[in-house]
């Protein structure tokens, strides 16, 4: 699969952990850990590696939802900064993937804002195995973004 262009080139990725940037909550982590989400490296497939819990993945992985609603997870960035745009990638992520996803975000001085979120990417259509770019419009800085994946699933990398 050949990856697109990253559009958002000119910016600084407000993701990174050598920023300080951390996956500070996530409602569930059963396949694949949160952390992976931001890790600075493209995203990697493992033919024949699995653990405890089923195929290994490389990316935050949440089980399917046997209750009504959905799995989200919140970054803190390690810097303040304006979002102009987001990748949702789901390399490698085929028949797991989350079909739809949202992004809100708010500033707060907690790991964890108990409120104050404002949507910043309403519920979009996802694609399996592909970079899902999305311009953002607004000028306000933010501290925190939470991702909403509807239902559950899989996403390689979010890139901010």
């Amino acid at each position: 699969m050949t990856q697109k262009p990253h559009p958002y080139h000119e910016w600084i990725q407000l993701e990174q952990p050598r920023l300080g940037s951390k996956v500070s909550y996530a409602t569930d982590e059963f396949f694949a850990a949160k952390e992976r989400l931001i890790d600075p490296a493209a995203p990697v497939f493992v033919d024949d590696k699995y653990d405890d819990h089923g195929k290994w993945m490389d990316g935050w992985e949440s089980r399917r939802k046997r209750t009504p609603g959905h799995d989200h997870c919140i970054v803190r960035l390690g810097i303040p900064g304006i979002v102009r745009g987001v990748n949702i990638d789901t390399r490698f992520f085929t028949g797991n993937f989350p079909p739809q996803a949202s992004i809100d975000a708010c500033v707060s001085d907690d790991d964890v804002p108990n409120g104050g979120w404002s949507e910043i990417l309403e519920k979009t259509e996802l694609s399996g195995d592909a970079d899902n770019f999305h311009d953002i419009d607004g000028d306000s800085i933010v501290t925190h973004l939470r991702l909403n994946i509807y239902p559950d699933g899989g996403i390689a990398r979010l890139c901010v």
